[in-house]
């Protein structure tokens, strides 16, 4: 393969999207999606575990900011407002990150298998979520509750911000606090 200019990694990811959206998360393989990166499948499989790795890379930066955002909030702040604080302060991560999210959404909503896989990476964030909150001393049943509830809201808010740009993400989640809180 020739070296090409550009992050190995990322161009693994355009990559994969591209075929993902154009054949079909099932029918693509890693050896094409190094291919058309211009890369060997070992490249690859030095940067990703496998296939599905390549759409749910950031969960792991993503958990880094958000825990780090409630382990720096105020020692006086409730359990929901400290894990809205931390979705918002990753806003910014998650804008940049658009122009990959709204086609990774697309090929997930298409692709069953990845609708667990999904479920399963929110399930491990709402879990360290949870471990967060009860570091700063929250009752663990409530940390618990309080982690998949603002979970499941802000996966909703994000969500739906992806599908339809016409608020921005800090009003989607502004939105399902509201509406959580109120529920609650």
């Amino acid at each position: 393969m020739t070296k090409m200019k550009g992050d190995a990694r990322v161009r693994l990811q355009q990559a994969a999207l591209a075929l993902f959206r154009e054949h079909g998360y099932e029918r693509t393989t890693a050896a094409e999606i190094a291919a058309r990166a211009g890369l060997t499948e070992r490249t690859f499989f030095r940067h990703f575990p496998d296939k599905r790795e390549v759409l749910f890379d950031g969960e792991a930066i993503l958990r880094k900011a958000l825990t780090a955002s409630i382990r720096d909030a105020p020692t006086e702040a409730r359990p929901l407002d400290v894990l809205f604080r931390a979705f918002r302060s990753v806003t910014p991560l998650l804008e940049a990150n658009r122009p990959f999210s709204e086609p990774r959404q697309e090929v997930i909503a298409a692709t069953p298998a990845l609708h667990e896989r999904e479920l399963s990476k929110m399930e491990a964030l709402a879990e360290a979520l949870a471990t967060s909150l009860k570091e700063r001393n929250v009752p663990d049943r409530q940390a618990i509750l309080a982690a998949r509830a603002g979970m499941a809201a802000f996966v909703d808010a994000t969500v739906s911000w992806i599908e339809d740009p016409g608020m921005t993400l800090g009003e989607r989640i502004d939105i399902a606090e509201r509406d959580l809180k109120a529920v609650l």
